[in-house]
């Protein structure tokens, strides 16, 4: 017997929505035996009856949100309805009844995050968002809890399963993008139109969650540096495995000096010793540097319904217990509740780059490139050329040592404007092995 009854309202019964009415309906007495409550799933709604679910005669069904929000006898609103607009309102209405939010909703939290922190903290309540970032990965818990006592230097990993799948298809297959992406559509991995992911935003809108919570800093999408997949070549996947590296989609935060923050998304070429180079298809992996932790990583299935599912649950029997609420309540890491973050301005970050340039095969050329970037102080590690029938044009990729952002990319607008190019160059980022990141002593 249950010591007592929290009553639930599901907002969408779509992918992630079906798996956590599965969970609570074929689940319900692990969950009575493990936490000693009865998890109530009294409303599922959705927008028609044409969005009905195949097993909608087992589910309390419901089209009408707003009553479903204020039944008495729901205590928690779990909202899996996706977006920024209706998914809003109906969340605001739950904080504003005093009832508990779990969401994966990270668009939402990415741009009003701090208001609707704010909202639940002034109606006695919280917010749970486990499944917002990484699927079924427990990362905000760990930063929440397990990294509290960490200054955390750097969080960096592969948080979008849907370009890390078309990623791995190009390494390992050697497709196009084109082919990834279909083959991606239609295993169900992209949507018919998958520019948030592929774009780099959906990765960004993530990490801006999880860069506030690991730095105790505000921030939003629009202070991250973002670049996608979709301009990817083919070529710079092979030459990239010649020079021992692997191209993933990193998002990238890092602490720097005056406890700046940069803060980008962007295709990065991870050397093959690096943990992360072995993460494939949809899984994801999230690797955060704590300064007595050191380096711990996070692996698991980025998305799906039933891992996301997982999380979901989680976090509603968080709130059972109340050690969500105790938590929300009690740190200070909360966005609505942290200064504005220090963000390095993005021409100022230092890394390593890989540039590809398609030049004509003649006496001089690389000399001319080379004077190039020499004026800016861009300083060349290796080069790497291999013949073509490109009309007399050879690509030549170069990989430089640290650089300044804003010097590489004067650099390449003037080698791009060289007789002897043919633009535009390809530049990407170098992450090398985590030695990078280690924590400081």
């Amino acid at each position: 017997m249950a010591e007592r009854n929290i009553g639930v309202t599901l907002l969408g019964c779509g992918i992630v929505g079906g798996g956590v009415a599965r969970i609570l309906t074929e689940h319900r007495d692990l969950l009575m035996q493990r936490t000693g409550i009865g998890f109530d799933l009294r409303h599922v709604v959705v927008r028609s009856k044409e969005d009905y679910p195949p097993d909608a005669d087992r589910l309390p069904m419901s089209l009408d949100g707003n009553a479903a929000i204020d039944d008495p006898a729901v205590d928690v609103v779990i909202e899996l309805i996706g977006g920024t607009g209706v998914a809003g309102a109906f969340m605001e209405r739950a904080l504003k009844a005093g009832k508990a939010v779990v969401t994966a909703n990270k668009s939402l939290l990415s741009e009003r995050g701090p208001e609707l922190f704010s909202l639940a903290r002034k109606h006695n309540t919280c917010i749970a968002f486990e499944a917002s970032c990484g699927g079924g990965i427990p990362i905000i818990q760990a930063l929440l809890r397990d990294m509290v006592a960490n200054r955390v230097d750097a969080i960096l990993g592969i948080v979008n399963g849907t370009c890390n799948f078309i990623l791995t298809k190009m390494t390992q297959n050697g497709w196009s993008y084109d082919q990834a992406v279909k083959e991606a559509q239609k295993l169900g991995f992209a949507e018919a139109n998958p520019i948030l992911d592929v774009s780099g935003r959906d990765a960004a809108q993530k990490l801006s969650i999880l860069a506030s919570l690991a730095f105790n800093a505000r921030l939003t999408e629009k202070d991250i540096h973002v670049e996608g997949i979709d301009k990817l070549d083919a070529a710079d996947i092979k030459f990239a495995g010649e020079l021992g590296y692997v191209i993933k989609l990193l998002a990238i935060a890092q602490r720097g000096a005056g406890n700046s923050i940069t803060l980008r998304v962007h295709p990065t070429l991870v050397h093959k010793d690096d943990v992360l180079a072995d993460v494939s298809g949809s899984f994801n992996a999230i690797s955060v540097y704590g300064d007595a932790l050191g380096h711990a990583l996070w692996y698991g299935r980025g998305a799906g319904r039933m891992p996301t599912a997982s999380a979901v649950v989680a976090d509603l029997v968080g709130i059972g217990l109340g050690s969500t609420p105790a938590v929300f309540k009690q740190l200070r890491t909360f966005p609505d509740q942290t200064q504005p973050a220090n963000v390095l301005p993005f021409e100022q970050l230092e890394s390593r780059y890989y540039l590809r340039v398609l030049a004509k095969d003649a006496p001089g050329v690389m000399a001319a490139i080379a004077m190039t970037l020499g004026r800016h102080q861009v300083s060349i590690s290796a080069i790497l050329q291999h013949e073509s029938n490109q009309a007399n044009h050879v690509p030549i990729v170069i990989t430089t040592h640290l650089s300044k952002e804003g010097a590489v990319a004067q650099a390449i607008r003037e080698i791009d404007a060289l007789d002897v190019t043919q633009g535009p160059a390809m530049c990407l980022r170098i992450i090398d092995k985590p030695e990078e990141f280690a924590p400081l002593r």
